[in-house]
């Protein structure tokens, strides 16, 4: 099992997904983002979390035109896997790989703190490691995670069950409680809670180990 973790200028959560990748039991290789192709044999691509090109301009916009991004866009095209966690969701909407925004959150205040998280499906390979409805305690830590759609779409995410999580307690303003969303293959997630921070008990809680596990597991057969 091959995964790959992009590294941006000002990404700062890039080490912590590939140890949660490692951690599962996954070959892991960073990525740089001026890269223009994917290492061969990639079975899961991760964007982390952090302040990629110091989140000027709009979070996410400017990463979203790095060259590697490009191949991110073609990985996802051919049926791949990719996690995009807090910048990572913000880079994956700024791509069109995700429906939706992420606005500055609605208190105008940097939220950095546990949360809890509703499972909102287990059918998708990062959520069949837990039960649907499931409540798991997720760190978030950012400025613009304020998810928004419109109303046809928020209903196409609800009608097609591509709401992968939803908070317990709003922290943000997101509509409906949306604390990430999968893609219409199913095969690309984003969220803005950092799983990748919960898969060692020194760290406070092995919640989000769940996920990595359960991805690993869901891809090593096929």
């Amino acid at each position: 099992m091959k995964a790959g973790v992009i590294v941006f200028p000002g990404s700062n959560c890039d080490r912590d997904m590939a140890v949660a990748f490692e951690k599962a039991g996954a070959d892991v290789q960073m990525i740089w983002h001026k890269d223009s192709s994917l290492p061969s044999g990639l079975d899961v691509l991760g964007v982390p979390g952090g302040f990629s090109f110091g989140d000027y301009l709009r979070c996410g916009a400017i990463a979203a035109q790095s060259p590697i991004c490009r191949a991110v866009v073609d990985f996802a095209g051919k049926g791949g896997h990719i996690l995009g966690v807090c910048n990572g969701f913000q880079v994956l909407t700024e791509t069109g790989l995700l429906p939706g925004a992420l606005m500055r959150n609605s208190n105008l205040k940097f939220i950095c703190k546990n949360v809890e998280l509703t499972v909102a499906t287990d059918d998708s390979a990062f959520t069949s490691g837990y039960e649907r409805g499931a409540q798991i305690t997720v760190p978030v830590a950012h400025h613009d995670g304020n998810y928004v759609i419109d109303q046809d779409g928020l209903s196409r995410l609800r009608d097609e069950d591509r709401i992968a999580f939803t908070y317990a307690s709003n922290p943000n303003g997101s509509v409906a409680d949306i604390a990430g969303v999968l893609s219409e293959n199913r095969r690309v997630l984003g969220m803005m809670p950092h799983p990748e921070r919960r898969v060692e008990a020194a760290h406070g809680g092995e919640d989000g180990a769940a996920m990595f596990r359960g991805l690993i597991d869901a891809l090593v057969p096929a």
